[in-house]
């Protein structure tokens, strides 16, 4: 990867449970939201539909994150989108959020790409495998 690629967030008092911590559920959705960001940064506005268009499909074949610190109401969390692996039939995205420097949390997600008409796994393009990369015009 090229770039650096980082969305920022703040946590909202909506998002926390009522310990005022940032509440689980609402954490995975920060990650996957960072993934669609790091997708549309790649493959320019509308990714998702670029790919259903091409007949392909992302959904989730595997989700971890480890809280290495909490985070409350009107924390910024800064998040960093990494592809870890490009696989024959699967992309592995990393994640790593901190808060005014300290680490706070670390993610990974694998997405297999199925075909949208058999649902069944198919390979990663090599123009989608270079826009995921930042190396697409090389």
């Amino acid at each position: 990867m090229t770039d650096r690629f980082v969305v920022k967030r703040r946590v909202l008092f909506g998002d926390c449970d009522p310990g005022g911590i940032l509440y689980t559920p609402r954490a995975a959705h920060y990650i996957v939201e960072a993934g669609l960001d790091f997708f549309r940064a790649r493959l320019g506005d509308g990714a998702e539909r670029k790919l259903f268009e091409q007949g392909i499909a992302p959904p989730a074949r595997a989700f971890s994150i480890e809280f290495l610190k909490p985070m409350t109401w009107d924390d910024v969390i800064e998040i960093e989108v990494q592809v870890k692996e490009i696989r024959t039939h699967a992309i592995v995205l990393r994640f790593f959020g901190t808060v005014s420097g300290f680490d706070v949390l670390s993610a990974e997600i694998t997405q297999v790409i199925v075909s949208t008409n058999t649902m069944q796994p198919t390979p990663v393009t090599d123009e989608l495998r270079a826009n995921l990369l930042g190396n697409a015009n090389g």
